[in-house]
Order: structure tokens, then C-alpha cells, then sequence
């Protein structure tokens, strides 16, 4: 007999809501209104607000998921996740969607350095023609103490590793988003420290759930979800997927982050996800489903503890969780 025995936080995809279920659901468009959500006559036509340019990669979307990857509940509504983004070099407000249209994803050149073999620049549609893209289903916990649950399309981070070739020994991958203060007028605000600095061990590059980013909801990545190119490793609070990456370093020194150099008390390197260590500010004991509106317990490393714990055995003095 063949037993299955399923992990706490995973589910059948058959009990996944279908997504012409929730697509049809939407979100409820009156309290987005009331929440300053409107944008004009012409923008309420479906599909306005999140119109795109024609991106050359569209043709390699939809990509096949991977069931490896599996969701604890159903997935948040497009609309919401679309709607409800953090992206300060548009601004502090959630609802920056529209503002971040104003990013342009091409060309996009992307630039790996450090302790590699070669130094090189790549298109990002060069890059997509060396990689294989996938669907994953996962989770994403805010530092806010909001989730949600988003089907991805990229590729695993330690792909675009072996690509790099970095030499032996290298310990840290930092990650740069771009810097162009007439696209991005956040970045205009001289009191933060631009550009977007994030960065990753290597063993946490190459774990297998580190992801780089292309599309979501089986198109191409939105501009205010950090198109082109983004990080995303979910069982780090969400501050840590940078967004829109320029440039890839290889390195032995441990990259400052952005909210690590702007608020040392409060925001670490590691940023991994606990429930019983609080934020400075606020507890993060429970998480905000959003698109659903209840609260749920959080897990332990976002519930991907079978995947990642074992990477920070003996770490016990670092500041793991934020």
C-alpha cells in the first residue's frame, strides 16, 4: 500500500480554489474605493489598471508547474495581490500599481560581478533563453504581518549561480535593483539609502527553494510586483525578495540591506520568518491572509522549515529573525 503522508502546510491540489473561481470573485471593488483606490472612468474597464506593454517574453508564459510546491490555502486573488504592493521606489503608499508603470523593463541589462570567473552583462531575454521556467505555488509573509499566496513563474536562483560561476569559497550573493530617479521619483527621497541592496548567502542561493522571479499568474512579471527580474525566498519575510535586479555580486562581505542600513534596531540580514520573535513594533505571532481578511497563525520559517532549518544549525548566536 501506498501511504502518502503529506506535510502540515500542505494540501491537495484538488481543495486549491480553481481560478476561475476566485478571478470571478475578484476583490470587493466597493472597499477599494472607499480605500482611494479609484483611478478615473477609463481605468475601471477590466484589466486597466494592470494594462502592459508588450513584453518579448510573453510567448514563454504559461510554464508548467512544478507539484513539488504546494500551498497551505488558496491563492490570493490577482486583484489583490496586484493592488496591495510595497515598492518605495514608487513611494510608501500600498497603492503604487499605477505609479510603477512607469518603470520601463527594456532594455533590461543585468550585471554579474565580484568573485565570479568572468564579469558579464545579459539581456534578461538573453537569460531567459538558458534557463527553464516553472510555476511554483507559494506562500509570501510580510515583516507587516500580512501574507499572501502567489503562483510564480521563474527559475531557481542556483541556476542563475552555476551561470555566474563564482569562484570557490564565496560566501554572499548581494542583489541591486536599478537606480534611475526620473523613472522611480521615490528615489528622489535622499534619506533613503538607494539604491535597493539586498543580499543572500550562497548556501541560501543554492538552497531549492530560492527563486528568481519572471511572471506570475502565468504571465509576465507586473511592474509593481518588481518586474523584470525578483527574488523571491519564501520563508523570509518579503522585504528580502528584491525587486527589479541590475546587478548580481559575488562576494565575502556580507551585504548591508537597504532596511538593515536604514534601521539596524529593527531589520537584520537574515530575516527569517518566526512567530515568536516580535518586530520591534508589533507581534508576529499571526499573519493577515489578505484577499481573505481572517488572521492565521504564522509558522516557523514560514512553514518551509523541512527545507531551510538545517542551513542555520550552529548559527544559534546570529540574529536570525527579525
Amino acid at each position: 500500500m501506498n501511504i502518502i503522508h503529506r506535510k502540515g502546510w500542505e494540501i491537495p491540489e484538488r481543495q486549491a480554489t480553481p481560478e476561475h473561481l476566485f478571478m470571478d470573485r475578484g476583490v470587493d471593488r466597493r472597499n477599494l474605493l472607499k480605500a482611494g483606490f479609484a483611478i478615473g472612468a477609463g481605468s475601471m474597464l477590466p484589466g486597466a489598471a494592470f494594462a502592459q506593454t508588450a513584453d518579448p517574453s510573453a510567448g514563454l508564459y504559461p510554464a508548467k508547474r512544478n507539484e513539488t510546491y504546494v500551498l497551505d490555502r488558496a491563492l490570493t486573488p490577482e486583484d489583490v495581490t496586484g493592488r496591495y504592493n510595497n515598492f518605495y521606489e514608487y513611494g510608501p503608499a500600498k497603492n503604487i500599481y499605477q505609479a510603477a508603470q512607469r518603470l520601463e523593463t527594456r532594455p533590461w541589462v543585468i550585471k554579474i560581478d565580484g568573485l565570479v570567473e568572468k564579469p558579464f552583462e545579459i539581456g534578461i531575454d538573453d537569460l531567459l533563453k538558458q534557463v527553464q521556467l516553472e510555476e511554483r505555488l507559494y506562500r509570501l509573509r510580510c515583516v507587516e504581518a500580512w501574507s499572501m499566496t502567489i503562483p510564480w513563474t521563474g527559475f531557481p536562483m542556483k541556476r542563475l549561480v552555476e551561470l555566474a560561476k563564482p569562484q570557490s569559497g564565496v560566501q554572499y550573493v548581494r542583489l541591486e535593483t536599478f537606480m534611475d530617479p526620473k523613472m522611480a521619483p521615490g528615489q528622489r527621497q535622499s534619506w533613503y539609502p538607494w539604491p535597493y541592496v539586498e543580499g543572500v548567502t550562497m548556501a541560501e542561493a543554492m538552497n531549492d527553494l530560492s527563486f528568481m522571479v519572471t511572471g506570475a499568474y502565468g504571465k509576465p512579471l507586473a511592474k509593481q510586483h518588481g518586474a523584470p527580474i525578483r527574488l523571491h525566498s519564501p520563508w523570509k519575510y518579503g522585504f528580502k525578495g528584491a525587486k527589479s535586479i541590475r546587478k548580481i555580486t559575488f562576494t565575502n562581505e556580507r551585504p548591508k540591506s537597504y532596511w538593515e542600513a536604514l534601521q539596524a534596531s529593527e531589520y537584520g540580514f537574515w530575516a527569517n520568518v518566526n512567530p515568536a520573535v516580535p518586530h520591534a513594533r508589533w507581534s508576529q505571532a499571526t499573519e493577515e491572509v489578505l484577499g481573505v481578511g481572517n488572521r492565521v497563525p504564522t509558522l516557523i520559517w514560514n512553514g518551509y522549515g523541512e527545507y531551510v532549518a538545517d542551513m542555520y544549525k550552529g548559527l544559534e548566536k546570529e540574529r536570525l529573525f527579525t
